[in-house]
């Protein structure tokens, strides 16, 4: 056995900039992305925006929901969330403050990433809402971060309560998953 280190690359998001077609960065790591999603994927991912959007129109929240944004967490780490909430106006660009929500909706390529790296990075950088979306069964987790900074489930029902950005409470209609 060779006592040589392995090698693996670091990228940073100087390297991300340059790279062809769609890459996420994970701590220096380069993840390719997955082919474009199925329809069941792409109607939650809509439906999901829309029911969000809704409910910061309600409130009059001062709130932005993005679909397919880039989200730069630091110089080695950029996610692409289905969905995220961000606190005031669009970025011009993409997204360089955390997100007060990200979305994201499983598929089969997706589900470890989504589940486990993907929450990890979510709650190590401290994301407030995290939610998890199974288009195959119509159900969506939704996670909050505690005061120990980990995420505990709370249970959903027709509408889930959530607390963003400036103390602005939302109720955000989820019945349409049971229809």
């Amino acid at each position: 056995m060779s006592s040589a280190a392995s090698y693996r690359p670091h990228y940073t998001l100087q390297d991300y900039r340059q790279w062809e077609g769609d890459w996420e960065l994970w701590y220096g790591t380069a993840v390719a992305m997955t082919p474009s999603p199925f329809g069941r994927h792409g109607a939650l991912v809509m439906r999901l925006g829309t029911a969000l959007t809704n409910a910061i129109d309600d409130a009059k929240c001062d709130a932005s929901v993005l679909a397919e944004v880039d989200w730069i967490v630091s110089e080695n780490t950029v996610v692409r969330p289905d969905v995220t909430v961000v606190c005031g106006n669009p970025p011009v660009r993409h997204i360089e403050s955390r997100p007060a929500v990200v979305v994201e909706v499983l598929s089969d390529a997706t589900r470890e990433r989504e589940l486990s790296h993907k929450r990890s990075l979510y709650q190590d950088n401290q994301v407030p809402w995290y939610l998890i979306a199974d288009p195959n069964d119509l159900f969506v987790q939704v996670l909050q971060l505690d005061d120990n900074n980990r995420y505990l489930p709370l249970p959903v029902g027709s509408s889930v309560e959530m607390t963003i950005c400036n103390a602005c409470k939302l109720s955000v209609d989820l019945s349409w998953l049971s229809r």
